[in-house]
C-alpha cells in the first residue's frame, strides 16, 4: 500500500480543513514547494495536491504554487480541485501533473467524464468524496443524492488510474478512517481504490493495509508529527510502488 502525503493549497499556503469546512482551517506552512521536497526526502513516492480555492471557484486558482511544487520534486504528483473541463485537464497534464482528479464534474456530466477518461487513459482519477454515504460536490459545499458505490460502479469500466474515496466526516480529523465503507467500495469495483480521510496514527495505516486498497492519503497526522512518513511507509509494508 502506497502512503501518499497530502498538500492542500489555499491562498498559496499549505493548509488542512477539518471535515471540509473552509472556516475550520489550520495553516501548516507558507512554502508548499518546500513541504513537497520534505515529503520526497522522507520517502514519498507520490504527492497528493488539492487546490482548495479551485474546488470552490470551479477553476484552477493556486497555479503558481502547483508549478513550484512540480519543479521542486521528482516524484509524480496527482492533483484535484476545480477540474471541470478538458482544457484544465490538458493544462495540468502538460504542466507535469501525472494524474488529474475529477469529482464534481463526473457527477454533473457522466458522459463528459466517460469521454475524458477515454481521451486520457490512465491519467484520470475519480474523486469520490462522501458525506453520510452520498457524494459531495463543489469543494464539499453541496451534497448530492447519489451514493458513492453507485457513482463508482457507473465508471468502473473506464481506463481510470484509480478512485480516491474520502469520508468527509473523517477528513482533517485524527479519528481513524472509515474502514467499513472503504472496504465495501473496494469489493464493489475493480478500479484501484485509494483511501483518504481520518488517519491519525500508525495503527490506522496498519488497518488500511489489510484492505484491498492500493494507497492511502495522509495529511494532518503527518503535519502534527503523530508519526513520520518513514514510519508510515514501513507500517504499510515497505517501500510503495509507483503504480
Amino acid at each position: 500500500m502506497q502512503v501518499i502525503p497530502a498538500i492542500d493549497l489555499r491562498g498559496g499556503l499549505c493548509v488542512r480543513l477539518r471535515q471540509g469546512d473552509y472556516d475550520r482551517e489550520t495553516v501548516f506552512g507558507d512554502d508548499p514547494a518546500a513541504m513537497a521536497a520534505r515529503w520526497e526526502s522522507e520517502g514519498a513516492t507520490r504527492i497528493h495536491l488539492v487546490d482548495l480555492d479551485g474546488a470552490k471557484a470551479g477553476s484552477p486558482v493556486n497555479v503558481d504554487s502547483v508549478r513550484a511544487i512540480i519543479r521542486a520534486v521528482s516524484v509524480p504528483c496527482q492533483l484535484g480541485g476545480g477540474v471541470r473541463d478538458e482544457r484544465t485537464i490538458a493544462a495540468w497534464l502538460d504542466a507535469g501533473i501525472e494524474r488529474v482528479i475529477v469529482g464534481t464534474q463526473a457527477l454533473r456530466d457522466p458522459e463528459w467524464f466517460r469521454t475524458m477518461a477515454e481521451t486520457f487513459p490512465g491519467r484520470l482519477i475519480l474523486g469520490l468524496d462522501a458525506r453520510d454515504g452520498r457524494v459531495a460536490t463543489d469543494g464539499w459545499l453541496e451534497t448530492s443524492n447519489v451514493t458513492a458505490p453507485l457513482l463508482a460502479e457507473q465508471f468502473d469500466d473506464l481506463p481510470l488510474a484509480a478512485i480516491i474515496y474520502t469520508d468527509i466526516a473523517r477528513d482533517g480529523t485524527l479519528e481513524g478512517p472509515n474502514l467499513e465503507s472503504t472496504g465495501a467500495l473496494c469489493r464493489h469495483v475493480k478500479t484501484p481504490v485509494i483511501a483518504s480521510g481520518g488517519v491519525g496514527g500508525l495503527v490506522d495505516i496498519e488497518r488500511l493495509a489489510t484492505l484491498p486498497v492500493v494507497g492511502c492519503i495522509v495529511g494532518r497526522a503527518l503535519y502534527e508529527g503523530n508519526f513520520s512518513l518513514t514510519e508510515a511507509v514501513a507500517r504499510a509494508g515497505g517501500s510503495p510502488s509507483r503504480s
